[in-house]
């Protein structure tokens, strides 16, 4: 369980983390409503512009413009504050929708792929989530299944050690499907709760990566039928749109359940959150704010709404 103590200290390193991202945000919104004195088109241009700079996406940014609008008509928009008001509310619903931690049932092996393109933090992140998990009383087992850099098993060997959680590793180069057979008879044999795999994420041999991918997912299915419960895409937020590209293809490919967003800290695109919410309708599990080994929480929209506006 998270202490008063510890849920304060976490909120207020993600007020932190969002620093660069409201600066670029809310404040640029802030400036342009209380620039204004006359609610008009030319202060909807402003807003749609400075949206979109955010990397909330179009879609949000499309709605929410036409909320701010419709109300205008019917004079509900008297001041600054209450379009503010808006903003803060309509980005709140859509974040709600896909608030959902992950729940790891117990006397079943739950399988837990994790997937996404080199450079998102991916195996840090699996060292992160299985710190959490243990926390949680998870008995856990590590998988490097990314086979094809030798620096990603040595990786995850060091967090598999400094969390002390057990790895099944082979060679670099070996069959990454291989490996989770491996893993899965061993978590079968030791009746271990669950099973994280790390997989590669070479996006420039993007067919062979899903082909892989697919073929990890049927040696699951094939060794525990429904499985994996869960497909965990790893977005790194300072990509921006890219990140959205970056889900929908892996959704398209493989299905993804869950995503967790990573390095919010460092960015002013941490808005892409909002869009990943509207566009893609998949669960926002986790978020992650810094190196530290406790910086990957479970998504609460509350608490990151009030850490974006929080002035």
């Amino acid at each position: 369980m998270t202490s008063d103590t510890e849920s304060k200290g976490f909120f207020e390193r993600l007020k932190a983390g969002l620093a660069r991202t409201r600066n670029a945000f809310i404040k640029n919104i802030d400036d342009i409503l209380l620039g204004e004195r006359v609610i008009s088109q030319k202060l909807f241009d402003e807003l749609e512009e400075t949206l979109i700079m955010a990397d909330v996406g179009p879609v949000f940014t499309y709605e929410l413009i036409e909320k701010m609008k419709e109300q205008a008509k019917r004079n509900e928009l008297g001041d600054a504050e209450i379009l503010r008001k808006v903003l803060r509310d309509t980005i709140t619903d859509t974040l709600k929708k896909t608030e959902a931690p992950l729940q790891i049932p117990k006397n079943q092996l739950f399988t837990i792929m994790v997937v996404g393109v080199n450079g998102t933090g991916k195996t840090t992140t699996i060292g992160k989530l299985a710190n959490a998990l243990k926390k949680d009383g998870a008995s856990l087992i590590l998988v490097a299944a990314d086979t094809f850099r030798a620096a990603a098993i040595e990786q995850l060997e060091v967090w598999s050690k400094r969390v002390d959680v057990p790895l099944i590793k082979q060679k670099p180069g070996a069959d990454p499907a291989a490996v989770v057979f491996d893993a899965i008879v061993a978590a079968k044999a030791r009746k271990t709760d669950a099973v994280i795999i790390d997989t590669a994420g070479r996006l420039h041999t993007k067919v062979n990566l899903m082909e892989e991918l697919k073929k990890m997912k049927r040696i699951i299915e094939r060794e525990l039928p429904a499985a994996p419960h869960e497909i965990l895409l790893v977005l790194d937020a300072t990509t921006g749109q890219n990140a959205v590209v970056q889900a929908k293809m892996f959704n398209d490919e493989i299905g993804v359940t869950g995503i967790i967003l990573t390095k919010l800290d460092g960015t002013a695109k941490g808005g892409v959150i909002i869009g990943i919410a509207r566009e893609l309708n998949i669960p926002i599990r986790y978020i992650g704010i810094g190196e530290r080994l406790d910086d990957l929480k479970i998504f609460n929209s509350a608490e990151f709404v009030d850490a974006l506006f929080e002035r």
